[in-house]
């Protein structure tokens, strides 16, 4: 019964959403997405959604000092840095690598930076989460990865990716929407809304059941904590938010 139910709804959001399948279907919607839709939309719903997990954020990254190397300085990597919304959050003097998959966020990111004086910016890499090869192994004491493995093409290749940029001992910290319980209103509508919105968003799947993959990966220690973010007419409120260290 839902599955048919979960058919039907697609196919008149698909309907609704007629234009943009077109526009994938002549090779128009792609390009156009990376470069002016998926970075104007996102910043608008990171000034949302930045303001919802505000409080989770500071407290998430609250410990980041901790894991300083032994030169007292802490080495960070950004996966997915997008225009920037984490650099408040990092500590004074903390050296940045930002890396991102879609090079068109540099106008929002220069704000971001000039925003944030207390921080050094070492570079920008353009590269996925799965393939990180610019950034040598055990180089770094963190990783920093926000609203990004929704939709790398592998979720177990980029965390061993994280896994082997990060030096032992060092840390990765994740804050995701993930899927919703199953027998939920909101599962339901997450199914409805998949092909769709994932078309839209470049890639963004909504019922990835990512903390999984992170018990699955090999963290010597790993915090995870379930939480809600409501965000208005959006079927992304189930979050998880934590760290593991390698």
């Amino acid at each position: 019964e839902a599955g048919a139910s979960v058919l039907l709804l697609r196919a008149c959001l698909a309907l609704l959403a007629s234009p943009i399948y077109l526009l994938s279907f002549l090779g128009m919607w792609e390009p156009f997405c990376r470069k002016v839709f998926f970075p104007f939309i996102l910043e608008k719903i990171c000034v949302i959604h930045d303001k919802k997990s505000k409080k989770h954020k500071q407290e998430l990254f609250r410990n980041l000092p901790d894991f300083r190397g032994p030169s007292g300085v802490l080495r960070l990597l950004e996966i997915g840095t997008g225009s920037g919304a984490n650099f408040q959050f990092y500590p004074p003097g903390c050296k940045v690598t930002c890396t991102d998959v879609n090079p068109h966020f540099q106008e929002g990111l220069a704000k971001s930076m000039k925003k944030n004086q207390h921080l050094q910016y070492e570079k920008f890499l353009v590269a996925a989460g799965e393939d990180l090869s610019q950034v040598p192994s055990g180089s770094v004491d963190a990783v920093v990865c926000t609203l990004v493995l929704c939709s790398v093409h592998s979720v177990s290749s980029t965390l061993s990716e994280v896994l082997r940029v990060l030096r032992p001992g060092g840390a990765f910290y994740f804050l995701e929407h993930v899927a919703a319980e199953h027998s939920s209103w909101r599962y339901f509508w997450q199914q409805v809304c998949f092909p769709t919105w994932k078309l839209v968003f470049a890639g963004c799947c909504l019922t990835r059941e990512l903390w999984k993959n992170l018990e699955e990966a090999k963290f010597s220690e790993l915090n995870i904590q379930h939480i809600s973010l409501a965000i208005p007419w959006m079927p992304i409120e189930p979050h998880i938010v934590g760290y593991g260290v390698k």
